[in-house]
């Protein structure tokens, strides 16, 4: 096995009963039916990768990657050897030949720290302009509003320890739902060049962690017989939890060890390490805990959605970076997340989130008291001169990263994806697209570009690489700018939508590039066999998998604004959702890059959707548009 993964499983003889309709499969129901995620062929891996070079490169490099292909699938390379071990590799791995390399190499592996970096954040629910009170206090609306959402989230899990929550399915097929099981209970444990994720399901932990003034507090949300607290009771152990850290710091300052969570990955295993002896304890609690929920105070600068997100993603203080969920409460109850993307992708979270949202926006019967619920303790942690050293190179590196990083918010309120299905094209393809249109316009060239493919339809999938960019959509970019005739333009613009659909479908059924490329780069046993893998050594692999648009859509965004960094320096991080009505994105930027600016980018984004719907809007009152 490549990951090393504590992670336990039991199988209870539990009845599963859906809440939403006796036709929903249980949670888990569907998992022997989906299929294997496939191994491509290397020939039409290097033909697909091959194509999606072509509006990256000149002539002459692209002559030049053709050859290093060539060679290295052809007889004597290197390819076939690699394909070999990874159909080896596939045989002998109880789920997916992907499952591990992704969960090492993606996350695991990944030594900078997981803030910003890696893990992702979002505004949740109604997220009104809104002043923030001015305390340095946990106040009754913020705690009112934790308290609701903790509940929902708890009923979240035991629905996923029953297998009472429906399975997921798409165009009528299943899709898996392993990573349910890595939502509640998980976090990311610092190691020496390898992390592990910890986790456990059925989740039967009983408390949560609530971090609140940069200290942490174990709050138990069952009795030791695993009832479940009530919501005035839930309630009234927040309270008890942000007064006992109060007295806390009253008496003495306390070291903010979450800090840790946002530094460098080997820098916070060594701290991990000085911790043990004396916290071994108080590192359990936080580790096994159910999720974060944190109760931030000093918010008053957080007054529209803008800042909202901003401050989800950007701020540093307060948390716990490494639990699979983050629950972040501002002082006048608007809500947000920051979550560890190691286990779990953003969607599985989201449509959690999701659940728990719509019963926190409807009437709610609380349910009778538990008996002799523990009480909220604050964590007293006990660190020398080293860790405290740790900490506060911790909190220098995260301050940096925080201050290098720009987000925006962005809303098409004129149409949205309802309006883009009546052009007989993908909402999907046609924002992808505009971006496409959006960064030639800034730039003057093809961006590499990732976005985020689904290979949940396979057992135990995550995701695959959409490389969005593409030769068509090159051409159609070029027309735009330079102002060609309009049905010139809507022919390119539907063979640019028609590329895009052909590269998300086949992403989707596991034939993508990236993926496959990962894996054999896996196979590579030593120094000597890296050089002679000439299709990772030629500079058109590096140039191509140096994401400078970095895109995810999230659709539906009414109650779930999303966003994340750029993956490369002088790049940008899109995340969007395409609303029947409207259409929302956010954009990010790297301030210190030279070249870029988001707000230029939003803009010009804007500009661009509003002359797409022109063009469209013409083209379907004058029928012009091809079927």
């Amino acid at each position: 096995m490549l990951s090393i993964v504590r992670f336990k499983v039991a199988s209870p003889n539990i009845k599963a009963v859906s809440r939403y309709s006796t036709e929903c499969a249980s949670t888990f129901a569907n998992q022997d039916k989906l299929p294997r995620l496939p191994v491509p062929r290397l020939e039409a891996t290097a033909a697909r990768y091959l194509k999606s070079l072509q509006p990256l490169l000149s002539s002459q490099e692209l002559a030049q990657a053709e050859k290093a292909v060539s060679q290295f699938i052809g007889p004597g390379g290197l390819g076939p050897v690699l394909q070999q071990r990874l159909l080896q590799a596939d045989r002998e791995a109880a789920n997916s030949w992907l499952e591990d390399i992704w969960l090492n190499k993606a996350y695991l592996e990944y030594r900078e720290s997981n803030f910003i970096n890696s893990n992702w954040a979002a505004i949740v629910g109604t997220f009104t302009e809104s002043k923030e009170p001015v305390s340095q206090q946990a106040t009754p609306v913020q705690m009112e509003k934790a308290a609701r959402m903790i509940t929902h989230l708890l009923e979240c899990n035991e629905a996923i320890n029953k297998q009472q929550m429906p399975a997921d399915m798409q165009r009528g097929g299943p899709l898996c739902m392993n990573q349910f099981k890595w939502q509640f209970g998980t976090t990311r444990v610092p190691r020496m060049q390898r992390d592990e994720i910890r986790g456990q399901w059925p989740c039967s932990a009983k408390h949560i962690v609530v971090m609140y003034r940069q200290q942490a507090a174990v709050v138990p949300v069952y009795n030791e017989e695993g009832r479940r607290a009530s919501l005035v009771q839930i309630a009234a152990q927040l309270s008890q939890a942000t007064r006992s850290i109060d007295r806390m710091l009253q008496r003495q300052q306390m070291p903010s060890v979450g800090l840790l969570t946002a530094g460098n990955r080997d820098n916070w295993a060594r701290a991990h390490k000085l911790l043990e002896p004396g916290n071994a304890e108080a590192l359990e609690q936080v580790e096994s805990a159910l999720f974060v929920v944190c109760l931030d105070t000093e918010t008053q600068g957080t007054t529209t959605a803008n800042d909202g997100i901003d401050h989800m993603l950007r701020a540093y203080e307060n948390r716990w970076f490494d639990k699979a969920i983050q629950l972040i409460v501002l002082g006048s109850g608007r809500m947000g997340v920051n979550c560890e993307h190691a286990p779990v992708d953003a969607l599985t979270t989201g449509r959690i989130l999701m659940e728990a949202l719509s019963k926190e926006a409807a009437l709610y019967k609380d349910t009778a008291p538990c008996a002799d619920l523990p009480p909220a303790e604050p964590i007293a942690w006990n660190i020398d001169g080293q860790v405290q050293h740790l900490i506060e190179a911790a909190q220098k590196q995260a301050h940096a990263l925080a201050a290098d990083l720009k987000v925006l918010l962005g809303d098409s309120r004129q149409y949205g994806a309802q309006w883009i299905k009546k052009l007989g094209v993908s909402p999907d393809a046609f924002f992808q697209v505009a971006l496409q249109a959006t960064y030639f316009q800034m730039h003057g060239r093809a961006p590499a570009t990732y976005e985020t493919a689904s290979l949940r339809r396979f057992r135990h999938g995550r995701t695959e690489t959409i490389r969005s960019c593409s030769q068509d959509s090159l051409q159609f970019s070029r027309a735009l700018a330079d102002n060609v005739p309009l049905a010139q333009q809507l022919r390119l613009f539907q063979q640019a939508v028609a590329s895009h659909v052909e590269y998300s479908r086949a992403a989707a059924s596991g034939e993508g590039v990236d993926r496959h490329l990962l894996g054999l780069l896996a196979q590579i046993r030593s120094p000597e066999e890296a050089q002679q893998a000439l299709l990772f050594q030629d500079p058109s692999y590096a140039r191509s998998t140096s994401f400078t648009l970095s895109t995810s859509n999230v659709t539906p965004g009414d109650i779930f604004r999303g966003s994340f960094a750029p993956v490369v320096r002088d790049g940008y991080g899109v995340n969007y959702a395409l609303d029947k009505g409207d259409l929302k994105f956010t954009v990010s930027e790297w301030m210190s890059a030279s070249g870029t600016s988001a707000a230029e980018f939003r803009e010009c984004l804007l500009s661009t959707l509003t002359r797409l719907h022109d063009a469209g809007q013409y083209a379907m009152d004058h029928q012009l548009l091809s079927q």
